[in-house]
């Protein structure tokens, strides 16, 4: 509430006032976010579903299990990572129901605190929900994320991890009277909001046509998110998306590097990449730098998160660290050509793994330094980030936007009600 109400006074100080009857959402940051863990069946169909279905919503993934582990390695697993919300996912729609029911007894021997979403074949759930709350144990039923082999259904479960989220956080001052006073009660986790938002810019609306692809690069403090939306994705038959559930085939994918953040995660970007890899990322002009002095600017800057680079050199710096994380989520967000050939799995050399951006035009960068630097600057980051892709299936001529205002996360949640307005808005704001 400190920032909501700092936010009205600022507005009253501009003359600007808020008409009562005015509708009013909200979202909310929390500093690591959720930690989950998925459960599935087989590791490459419906445990990779409960991953995809998880990232996309904004948790942090801590560990996906299939069936092929012992249950005492869940056990020991969950003990050690203490999950706020376990996705079990398990079985189509009249298929496997044996993993499911031999989680929920774990669960239950284990007595875990975690809140359960039961996402997994249908003709359990209810069972499922029975022994869990027998047990004391808090869950939710959503549709199952894959009711049949070809299909996910991500959308029930992603809400319902949203809705996990914001109850976490209800004890936080203020957070419980912000809803109150809300509109929707709904709020919203800021990163499901951009990724809402990347989503509404590939796919438009039923009168306005989206921009097929949309790039979404969102670098923080404390992690690098990459999103990508891909309106061709969504037309695909069930054939065509074939028996395991990849990344290359969703409309919607994010991915989030935890130890690759301006502030809060700096030294995990020169773990990540070298110190010499930033002093080279550099741009022309700057002064000598020497390998140490990287590593005591991303110390400092961790020690104090609020500090703004006070000089030239640090400024400069800055610039390289975030070339550097963005050029690792970028690769390890988007697939790859294949350099060796791989008979078992039957690959040739220059086949395509993962993800295919080589024709997406439309790169939206956000975060803090794109609002705050200047146009030469921003652009020689994203421009060294996308130089020289390698094996990389990266856009080859991606055209850079940037959401200098920082409201991204704003037009994902109005989005939800106001869709033709937000992407009128949108194609106004970037110039689409």
């Amino acid at each position: 509430m400190i920032g909501v109400n700092e936010g009205h006074r600022q507005l009253e100080e501009k003359g600007i006032t808020v008409d009562p009857a005015a509708k009013t959402y909200a979202t909310c940051s929390a500093a690591g976010g959720l930690r989950m863990v998925a459960l599935g069946y087989m590791p490459q169909v419906t445990a990779k579903a409960a991953k995809e279905v998880a990232m996309t919503a904004g948790a942090r993934v801590m560990e996906v299990i299939s069936s092929d582990e012992a249950l005492e390695y869940l056990a020991e697993i969950l003990h050690e990572i203490q999950p706020d919300i376990i996705l079990l996912a398990g079985g189509t729609d009249g298929g496997d129901q044996t993993s499911a029911l031999e989680n929920v007894e774990l669960l239950t021997r284990i007595k875990t605190k975690a809140k359960v979403i039961i996402a997994c074949n249908i003709e359990v759930q209810a069972q499922a929900q029975f022994e869990l709350e027998s047990h004391g144990i808090d869950c939710v039923r959503v549709p199952n994320i894959m009711p049949m082999i070809h299909e996910l259904n991500v959308k029930p479960a992603r809400e319902a991890i949203h809705t996990v989220f914001i109850k976490q956080l209800t004890n936080a001052k203020g957070l419980d009277k912000l809803s109150s006073g809300l509109t929707d009660p709904k709020v919203i986790p800021t990163p499901g909001a951009v990724l809402l938002a990347s989503e509404l810019l590939a796919r438009g609306t039923y009168e306005q046509k989206g921009v097929d692809g949309v790039l979404l690069i969102d670098l923080g403090g404390a992690t690098t998110d990459v999103h990508s939306a891909l309106q061709k994705l969504e037309e695909l038959k069930a054939e065509e998306r074939g028996l395991i559930i990849s990344n290359d085939k969703q409309f919607s994918y994010r991915t989030v590097e935890g130890n690759l953040g301006m502030r809060v995660s700096a030294t995990g970007i020169v773990e990540t990449v070298g110190p010499r890899r930033i002093i080279d990322k550099l741009p022309a002009g700057a002064p000598l730098c020497e390998l140490e002095e990287v590593w005591d600017y991303a110390r400092k800057l961790e020690d104090d998160t609020k500090l703004l680079p006070e000089s030239d050199k640090k400024r400069m710096l800055d610039e390289a660290l975030a070339c550097c994380a963005i050029t690792v989520a970028l690769r390890r967000h988007a697939g790859h050509f294949i350099v060796e050939p791989d008979p078992v799995m039957g690959l040739a050399a220059g086949s395509i793994v993962g993800r295919d951006l080589r024709m997406v035009e439309f790169v939206l960068a956000v975060g803090g330094i794109f609002t705050y630097a200047d146009s030469e600057e921003r652009e020689r980051i994203l421009t060294a980030a996308f130089a020289d892709p390698g094996i990389s299936l990266l856009p080859l001529n991606p055209k850079f936007y940037y959401d200098d205002d920082y409201i991204l996360y704003a037009l994902g949640v109005l989005s939800q009600h106001f869709p033709d307005a937000v992407f009128s808005f949108m194609k106004r704001k970037f110039s689409i």
